[in-house]
């Protein structure tokens, strides 16, 4: 089998051996003459390319079998990247070697590439979506995985958000480490995932429970904003079509809601909103108001919303469709005074969650804010 080398995230070790499967592996630092390494261009990967005078660091690997150079085809198939024979240099001289390197024009080049960035800021997310892309190894091809990453990625993104609890003053003060995982089970593995586990946990009373088999839906962070215009006092919501209401078997699956969208991975979820409001709307929001942040439905998925209320003026705004086709988004934008909003939800014609409680968020707050206006 040929040595490896490699320039970029799997010199981090960590994710060598999770995409390996093991951590029986031989390295020695290397470069790469004539060739340099650099961040791809709005990713959070690198890629490498000729560079004549430059060097590119890295690790030679040496030992790998025929199950491990299947599971590194697998895994840097997901982003495009193929196999080509180079020539490194060593502490112990020349050696051969192969490197992935970007299909052309897959690509584009950005900054330097930096492995210490990378580690800060993306290690903890690209091991959570390698998780899910290992998974699918044997099961899907590369060139399925490669349209999942960004989505693997926003899940990874999603545990990081997760890592600062809420308050715990009325709450109890346990934790995460008082429950304890006894068994995964078969689950599932798509857009979405499901996950299927056997667990005990802590009780109130200080015992433990019996085991508990339940299924987890893991889903995404979203971000909502509820444009609202406190001189005109007048909201926006979107109209569209939801799946869930078509599941449910809902005659009426066009839904009103607040304009939403998944947190890419690390996107702050207010900029998040406002890449939506432009999006779904095109509408470009100015001052963003913290709303609340809160579980979607805790008792079976991961779903958390980062829900804002984005002051704008909607004086000159023509309601209209939008969205973005690439994301087969149908979107109707409706602007209608505040008191005609909760009117809907009186009626029931608002039946989404999250829209009539950024609706009741607004009305508790409403005053101040046209005051202020």
């Amino acid at each position: 089998m040929p040595d490896l080398f490699f320039y970029g995230t799997l010199c981090h070790l960590p994710l060598l051996h999770q995409v390996l499967g093991h951590d029986r592996v031989k390295c020695l630092p290397a470069t790469l003459p004539d060739h340099e390494s650099r961040w791809v261009a709005d990713n959070a990967f690198p890629m490498i390319q000729n560079a004549p005078g430059q060097a590119a660091r890295g690790l030679l690997v040496r030992g790998l079998g025929d199950d491990d150079l299947a599971r590194l085809d697998f895994y840097e198939g997901g982003f495009g990247y193929d196999l080509r024979a180079v020539t490194v240099q060593t502490d112990e001289g020349a050696a051969p070697a192969q490197v992935y390197f970007p299909q052309p024009g897959l690509w584009q080049p950005g900054a330097p590439w930096s492995l210490t960035d990378w580690q800060e800021k993306w290690a903890a997310v690209t091991l959570s979506a390698a998780e899910e892309a290992m998974a699918r190894y044997g099961i899907a091809p590369p060139e399925e995985v490669r349209p999942l990453m960004p989505f693997f990625r926003a899940r990874g993104w999603a545990r990081q958000l997760a890592a600062t609890p809420a308050p715990q003053t009325l709450r109890s003060r346990m934790t995460l480490d008082d429950v304890e995982i006894l068994r995964h089970r078969k689950g599932y593995d798509g857009f979405f995932r499901i996950r299927a586990v056997d667990l005990q946990h802590r009780r109130f009373d200080g015992g433990r429970s019996h085991p508990v088999s339940r299924e987890m839906f893991i889903a995404f962070d979203a971000a909502l904003v509820l444009p609202y215009d406190p001189q005109r006092d007048e909201v926006l919501l979107i109209e569209q079509l939801r799946y869930g209401p078509i599941g449910r078997g809902d005659p009426a699956p066009w839904v009103l809601e607040p304009i939403a969208g998944l947190v890419d991975a690390g996107e702050d979820p207010a900029d998040c909103a406002r890449r939506e409001a432009g999006e779904e709307a095109g509408l470009t929001l100015g001052d963003l108001r913290p709303m609340a942040r809160v579980y979607a439905s805790p008792g079976y998925t991961s779903e958390f919303f980062h829900c804002f209320l984005g002051l704008c003026s909607l004086a000159d705004y023509r309601t209209g469709l939008g969205g973005l086709d690439s994301e087969n988004e149908d979107i109707r934008s409706h602007v209608i005074p505040f008191d005609r909003a909760m009117e809907l939800i009186t009626t029931g014609e608002i039946n989404a969650g999250p829209l009539v409680m950024m609706m009741l968020w607004l009305a508790q707050h409403r005053a101040g804010l046209r005051a202020a206006a």
